[in-house]
């Protein structure tokens, strides 16, 4: 089954309406972003989740001790880690999951000797946009996806989904997850419930 994670979500509203919908994990974005939520306002939707569903941190830039804090607070069970960050986090007691944005062959082969992807649970593929960390609603070349199974590890497949192409790129790519922000918004921090439904359904009827 292909699991399904709603990220850039900023409010309960569109937490519990990815729930209801049938999403396998919220994601949270403390990073610069137009999407960017506090730690408080993360715990409290975290508070209503149910324990079946995943939550993830999203973090790009932060210090050692920023992201620790940030899942201590949150209780979150997942760090999503973009950029370069200290090897530390290696050491705390979360899941971790690598980004990497792909733009040609050779981003899959540097990530072949990331340490953190070494480390991860899994690695999140998305989008190379100069300048734009996620959620730019950009595809790339999903056979470089497929290439990116030598790396080994769960491959969570992000970058310019929507309900529309979600179809084909699981065809094409059979990853262990697929990840929407932009795909299923209104505007950047607002989700459209009926697009989230549409996503989620799509992604159950493609298997």
């Amino acid at each position: 089954m292909t699991r399904v994670k709603i990220c850039g979500i900023t409010n309960m509203q569109d937490a519990m309406a990815a729930v209801e919908a049938g999403a396998d994990a919220l994601g949270f974005v403390f990073a610069e972003s137009p999407r960017r939520v506090d730690a408080l306002a993360v715990s409290a939707i975290v508070e209503e989740l149910p324990d079946s569903v995943l939550t993830v941190g999203v973090f790009a830039g932060q210090s050692v001790d920023q992201v620790i804090g940030i899942m201590e607070r949150t209780d979150l069970n997942f760090m999503q880690v973009h950029g370069t960050i200290d090897l530390a986090l290696a050491d705390s007691p979360w899941g971790i999951m690598r980004a990497v944005r792909v733009k040609s062959a050779d981003d899959i082969e540097a990530a072949k000797s990331d340490p953190l992807v070494a480390l991860a649970d899994a690695v999140v593929l998305d989008s190379h946009v100069e300048g734009v960390m996620g959620g730019s609603g950009r595809t790339f070349d999903w056979d470089l996806a497929v290439n990116a199974r030598a790396l080994g590890k769960p491959i969570v497949l992000a970058g310019g989904l929507t309900p529309d192409n979600v179809v084909s790129a699981i065809r094409r790519v059979s990853p262990y997850a697929v990840d929407v922000s932009s795909g299923v918004e209104i505007s950047p921090g607002k989700k459209d419930h009926e697009k989230i439904r549409e996503f989620i359904r799509n992604v159950r009827e493609c298997e």
